[in-house]
């Protein structure tokens, strides 16, 4: 008896419109092999397979041919592409493959790939662990990375590359929306600003490098802000900043004060909302007459596109695995209901700056 194919083998871009019937199911599917996909994607992608389908162009290749040119097998390469195929990142035709658009993100989009680096250096192993994390309110993941208490106190120790993933992940998001942000800052010139979650340094040297009469405090783990003072002395510009070493944690600790200006940059989401709540009234109580408490976050209500909101809400499991166990991306609306109740109101919100931030600036209530 023979059988009609309306596809041969040999022509395949997977198409969930041939499952119709059951797409809720297909996507639950994508769901439980998710992992896979994702594995297969970064090896394609790293080994340089990506790559030499893209220099085929249109034309494609087959398995014997990329073989014959990359360190893997043509098993190996099978492997790769058949999952690839399923996923939509390339077709195949006449058994030649080639790159969709989606492939041609994974290869050459920034965003991609640090997030990818990320997802697979920072967090992959740690999120075995998730559902220890969630019950206990601790990261139980980190564990794969080092042994404390939060990601935020090894930092400096992290292995690679798990270190320079975290770096380029941060400072990607981050750094894209600085310059815009402070300008709203410097519009009310402030002559004394406190940088809270200091991290290296970057913000510090950007204002002190603005404005020749500012002086900066900068708050953090001790451990942090020796790479923060080197940067500074380094720059010649330590003469005008100060090191406040702190744990956040510690709610006894109060901040300097008579401060202008106080900045958090995806700060607040290393922290719970009751944490946030301490650092709120610490911030409010140590501001000069008409100074500012100035958040700039990713909240993931605020996203002008879907592809903002769906990474920062899948960026919060990693913050109950790895980094401290009971923080997350917040929606806008926790910020200002936990800054109202300790002590601030909202006085100006600016959405849309760099990649996904919007700007929240607090004054002290009264």
């Amino acid at each position: 008896m023979s059988h009609t194919l309306g596809k041969t083998v040999e022509d395949v871009e997977f198409d969930s419109a041939r499952l119709r019937g059951m797409p809720a199911r297909f996507e639950a599917q994508k769901i439980a092999f998710g992992p896979v996909v994702f594995q297969c994607a970064r090896v394609a992608w790293k080994s340089g397979l990506l790559a030499q389908i893209m220099q085929t162009d249109q034309a494609g290749a087959t398995v014997e041919q990329l073989a014959a040119e990359s360190n893997l097998s043509a098993y190996a390469i099978s492997v790769l592409l058949e999952t690839l195929l399923s996923a939509g990142a390339v077709r195949r035709k006449g058994g030649r493959y080639s790159l969709t658009r989606i492939g041609v993100n994974i290869l050459h989009d920034e965003l991609t790939q640090i997030n990818i680096d990320y997802i697979h250096d920072v967090c992959y192993q740690g999120l075995f662990l998730l559902d220890a994390s969630l019950r206990d309110e601790k990261p139980r993941g980190l564990r794969a990375l080092g042994h404390w208490d939060s990601i935020y106190e090894g930092l400096s120790e992290l292995p690679e590359p798990a270190r320079s993933s975290w770096f380029s992940f941060d400072h990607y998001y981050s750094n894209s929306a600085f310059d815009h942000a402070l300008k709203h800052v410097f519009k009310r010139k402030p002559h004394r600003l406190m940088d809270i979650g200091a991290n290296t340094g970057i913000l510090a040297l950007l204002c002190l490098r603005h404005d020749p009469q500012l002086h900066v405090t900068l708050l953090d783990l001790p451990i942090q802000l020796v790479q923060a003072h080197a940067a500074l002395e380094g720059a010649g510009l330590l003469g005008r900043a100060s090191l406040h070493p702190i744990d956040m944690l510690d709610y006894s600790a109060s901040f300097p004060d008579g401060m202008d200006a106080v900045w958090m940059s995806q700060f607040l989401t290393c922290f719970s909302i009751v944490a946030i709540g301490h650092i709120f009234r610490r911030a409010a109580n140590c501001l000069a007459p008409g100074g500012s408490v100035w958040v700039l976050d990713t909240f993931w209500d605020r996203q002008k596109y879907a592809i903002g909101t769906y990474c920062l809400m899948n960026t919060s499991p990693y913050f109950t695995a790895i980094a401290s166990g009971n923080s997350k991306m917040y929606e806008s609306s926790a910020i200002v209901a936990c800054a109202q109740a300790n002590g601030l109101h909202p006085a100006e919100l600016v959405d849309g700056l760099g990649i996904c931030h919007s700007l929240l600036r607090f004054e002290k209530s009264h």
